[in-house]
């Protein structure tokens, strides 16, 4: 009994003159913004509480290869801290860019080696960034009893870690609360250039434990330690039952309080007072602000570019020649862009090809009666018996022509032929009625003499 007070006594004198050293000499992990420290436990797999745990990877083009085999060293790294087993922690990884891919599901591996093997092979898949869409699917597709996630009746939480670089291209804000909702928990990893108000709106409650920074893949396995920490709930800043205002600093079953980059500790060793000169309401850049030794640069997002101002961004011509895959014509929009065709193409359902146009379809031309396609154009052409107006649209009858045909001139010659053979006819016959006429006279005269 005398050994345990004893023990207690000096885990209090410990923590004693922890606090009276100055804030810079203090040891412990760095701020959420800066590269964590690993710990020598970092390598030993803690007996946490079982999880079904999902890995979601953004592999968009902004992410370098040489970055995405630092994502995938954190990974392996995570497992390896992890009580992974069927009966523990199951864990499943999608990757994903403009489309998502299930790498693997929560029922297929059992042990570390077979993941880790597995996470090896993945391949970026290097355009746009559809977080939304990556969430959504991990509802609908992953967090399934046919896909290894446990019933309810199992009590088993369900986490998320998304690991990105980027802004969303799609809606992410509601798709993260239909997940909590579904009782999901979500941890939000932002690298480099992340849009940390895009890590807000898809992270759980309290942000504060379930938003990580870091400023390059290069030290992003030094979250390691943190989510460890997290996982196997060995200290109160995991359990959340510190008054800290930023950062909980777990200390031999006590914590100490911290501040983020840019921000110090005031005397109530509590809260923090903003020293960065990004803080928000601190700088006037239109995107992007860089803190740089207690002074800041202004940057833009992908697919934009810094005016000459230093503050204010532009959207890049995205258009410009070899940075789109338009067959035709490439319509600048917002930093992206869509595609489109010249006048008489229309474009194919891969919405980047062109197909010409049927220029005499219905509706796409002014003809009156005859539609005449000639390649990309048409002409105007009307039906038999009608002439084409000068407008070279519209018919009228036409006027019957003085100019007969060789087969119209043989029945004229065959009727003219006809007509004076009735003729002739017709003057024999006259003369012979003349003959007729002048005899019977005669005979009347010789009748009138008796």
């Amino acid at each position: 009994m005398g050994r345990a007070i004893g023990t207690r006594g000096c885990c209090c004198l410990a923590l004693l003159l922890l606090l009276l050293l100055p804030p810079a000499a203090r040891p412990g992990p760095p701020h959420p913004r800066q590269p964590l420290r690993g710990s020598p436990s970092a390598d030993v797999a803690c007996k946490n509480h079982p999880l079904d745990l999902v890995f979601i990877i953004d592999s968009s083009r902004s992410v370098r290869p040489e970055e995405f085999e630092k994502v995938k060293i954190f990974l392996s790294e995570m497992i390896d801290t992890l009580d992974v087993g069927e009966r523990t922690t199951r864990v499943a990884v999608m990757n994903y860019a403009s489309t998502v891919k299930i790498e693997f599901p929560l029922r297929t591996y059992f042990d570390k080696a077979s993941m880790k093997e597995a996470i090896s092979h993945i391949e970026p898949l290097s355009a746009g960034t559809m977080t939304g869409l990556a969430i959504q699917t991990a509802m609908d597709e992953v967090f399934t009893e046919e896909m290894g996630t446990r019933p309810a009746t199992f009590n088993i939480p369900k986490v998320v870690i998304v690991v990105t670089d980027g802004r969303p291209q799609d809606q992410v804000q509601d798709v993260a609360a239909s997940a909590q909702t579904a009782g999901i928990e979500i941890y939000a990893v932002g690298v480099d250039r992340a849009d940390m108000q895009s890590l807000r709106v898809m992270a759980s409650e309290p942000l504060d434990e379930h938003i990580f920074y870091v400023e390059t893949y290069g030290v992003i396995e030094k979250l390691t330690s943190k989510f460890r920490d997290t996982f196997c709930a060995v200290n109160v800043c995991a359990l959340g039952s510190h008054d800290c205002q930023q950062v909980c600093v777990s200390s031999s079953g006590s914590y100490l309080c911290d501040c983020y980059e840019g921000y110090t500790l005031n005397p109530d060793k509590r809260t923090c007072s903003a020293v960065d000169m990004c803080a928000p309401g601190r700088h006037e850049c239109d995107q992007v602000c860089v803190s740089n030794n207690r002074s800041y640069v202004c940057e833009c997002y992908e697919g934009y570019t810094l005016n000459p101002d230093k503050k204010t961004c532009s959207a890049r011509d995205t258009c410009a020649s070899g940075r789109h895959d338009c067959a035709q014509v490439c319509l600048s929009n917002d930093g992206s862009y869509s595609c489109g065709c010249f006048e008489g193409y229309i474009l194919n359902p891969d919405k980047k090809t062109c197909s010409a146009a049927d220029v005499c379809a219905p509706g796409r031309h002014d003809c009156e009666q005859i539609c005449v396609r000639d390649d990309l154009f048409y002409t105007c052409d009307c039906y038999h018996g009608y002439t084409l107006n000068a407008d070279q649209k519209t018919c009228s009858r036409a006027i019957t022509s003085s100019l007969v045909t060789n087969e119209e001139s043989c029945k004229c010659e065959a009727i003219a032929a006809l007509q004076d053979s009735v003729t002739s006819h017709l003057e024999a016959l006259s003369t012979k009625l003349d003959e007729v006429s002048e005899k019977l006279q005669a005979y009347e005269g010789r009748q009138n003499v008796v």
